[in-house]
Protein backbone atom coordinates (compact mmCIF):
# COMPACT_ATOMS: atom_id res chain seq x y z
CA UNK A 1 0.00 0.00 0.00
CA UNK A 2 1.62 3.00 -0.85
CA UNK A 3 1.97 6.10 1.85
CA UNK A 4 0.64 9.46 0.96
CA UNK A 5 2.59 12.03 -0.35
CA UNK A 6 2.80 16.11 -0.29
CA UNK A 7 1.85 16.76 3.11
CA UNK A 8 1.18 20.62 3.91
CA UNK A 9 -0.01 22.19 6.95
CA UNK A 10 -2.26 25.37 6.28
CA UNK A 11 -3.36 27.31 8.94
CA UNK A 12 -5.50 30.78 8.61
CA UNK A 13 -7.03 32.68 11.45
CA UNK A 14 -6.20 29.67 13.60
CA UNK A 15 -8.03 27.08 11.36
CA UNK A 16 -5.42 24.34 10.94
CA UNK A 17 -5.43 21.75 8.16
CA UNK A 18 -3.28 18.94 7.63
CA UNK A 19 -3.59 17.98 3.97
CA UNK A 20 -2.32 15.25 1.89
CA UNK A 21 -2.62 13.62 -1.76
CA UNK A 22 -2.96 10.05 -2.57
CA UNK A 23 -3.59 8.17 -5.54
CA UNK A 24 -6.91 6.47 -6.64
CA UNK A 25 -7.53 3.03 -5.70
CA UNK A 26 -9.80 0.07 -6.61
CA UNK A 27 -10.88 0.03 -2.61
CA UNK A 28 -11.52 3.34 -0.39
CA UNK A 29 -8.46 3.83 1.71
CA UNK A 30 -8.84 5.22 5.03
CA UNK A 31 -6.32 7.37 6.87
CA UNK A 32 -5.11 7.91 10.28
CA UNK A 33 -3.53 11.10 11.28
CA UNK A 34 -1.38 11.02 14.50
CA UNK A 35 0.08 14.67 16.03
CA UNK A 36 2.71 15.03 18.04
CA UNK A 37 3.48 18.05 20.42
CA UNK A 38 6.71 19.14 21.64
CA UNK A 39 5.83 18.90 25.30
CA UNK A 40 4.37 15.79 25.25
CA UNK A 41 7.05 14.19 23.21
CA UNK A 42 5.26 11.80 21.38
CA UNK A 43 2.53 10.96 19.17
CA UNK A 44 -0.99 10.42 19.72
CA UNK A 45 -4.02 9.82 17.31
CA UNK A 46 -6.36 12.55 16.49
CA UNK A 47 -9.60 11.59 17.28
CA UNK A 48 -11.35 12.69 14.18
CA UNK A 49 -9.10 11.83 11.61
CA UNK A 50 -9.35 8.17 12.77
CA UNK A 51 -10.23 5.81 9.60
CA UNK A 52 -10.92 8.93 7.37
CA UNK A 53 -11.93 8.79 3.68
CA UNK A 54 -10.70 12.51 3.08
CA UNK A 55 -7.34 13.78 2.25
CA UNK A 56 -7.16 16.16 5.37
CA UNK A 57 -7.75 16.84 8.76
CA UNK A 58 -8.46 19.43 10.55
CA UNK A 59 -6.25 19.64 14.02
CA UNK A 60 -7.27 22.89 14.98
CA UNK A 61 -8.47 22.02 18.23
CA UNK A 62 -5.24 19.97 18.87
CA UNK A 63 -2.83 22.73 19.39
CA UNK A 64 -2.60 24.39 22.19
CA UNK A 65 0.43 26.35 22.28
CA UNK A 66 0.92 28.79 19.33
CA UNK A 67 4.60 29.10 20.53
CA UNK A 68 5.37 25.16 20.45
CA UNK A 69 6.77 22.83 17.76
CA UNK A 70 4.12 20.49 16.65
CA UNK A 71 4.77 17.04 14.03
CA UNK A 72 1.81 15.40 12.34
CA UNK A 73 2.34 12.26 10.60
CA UNK A 74 -0.74 10.46 8.39
CA UNK A 75 -0.76 6.79 6.59
CA UNK A 76 -3.21 5.02 4.70
CA UNK A 77 -5.78 1.69 5.45
CA UNK A 78 -6.96 0.20 2.18
CA UNK A 79 -8.48 -3.18 3.21
CA UNK A 80 -6.23 -5.36 5.78
CA UNK A 81 -2.89 -3.71 4.55
CA UNK A 82 -1.32 -0.09 6.12
CA UNK A 83 1.36 1.84 4.83
CA UNK A 84 4.03 3.48 6.54
CA UNK A 85 3.48 6.60 8.48
CA UNK A 86 4.92 9.73 6.65
CA UNK A 87 5.68 12.94 8.86
CA UNK A 88 5.06 16.23 8.12
CA UNK A 89 7.47 19.34 8.49
CA UNK A 90 7.56 20.88 11.98
CA UNK A 91 4.60 23.33 12.64
CA UNK A 92 4.59 26.07 14.87
CA UNK A 93 1.55 28.05 14.73
CA UNK A 94 3.01 31.87 15.66
CA UNK A 95 5.11 31.20 12.87
CA UNK A 96 2.96 29.63 10.01
CA UNK A 97 -0.07 30.66 10.75
CA UNK A 98 -1.63 33.55 8.79
CA UNK A 99 -4.70 35.94 10.44
CA UNK A 100 -6.32 37.32 7.75
CA UNK A 101 -7.36 41.27 8.05
CA UNK A 102 -9.62 42.89 10.56
CA UNK A 103 -13.04 44.03 9.06
CA UNK A 104 -13.93 47.35 9.36
CA UNK A 105 -16.97 49.55 9.71
CA UNK A 106 -17.48 52.98 9.14
CA UNK A 107 -20.53 55.23 10.21
CA UNK A 108 -21.01 58.40 10.18
CA UNK A 109 -23.90 60.36 13.22
CA UNK A 110 -23.70 64.15 12.72
CA UNK A 111 -20.17 65.50 12.83
CA UNK A 112 -18.71 62.21 13.80
CA UNK A 113 -17.19 59.47 12.21
CA UNK A 114 -17.42 55.84 14.07
CA UNK A 115 -14.74 53.23 12.91
CA UNK A 116 -15.53 49.44 14.32
CA UNK A 117 -12.89 47.06 13.96
CA UNK A 118 -13.69 43.39 13.88
CA UNK A 119 -11.01 41.05 14.24
CA UNK A 120 -11.00 38.24 11.60
CA UNK A 121 -11.73 35.35 13.63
Amino acid sequence: VPSPTGLVVTSENFKTVLHWQYPPMSETPHFIVEIKPYNLGRYKEVSTCVNTSAHFCDVSEEICESDSSHWLKVKAVVGSQQSEYVESNEFILQRHGKIGPPKLSISRHGDEVMVDIHHPV
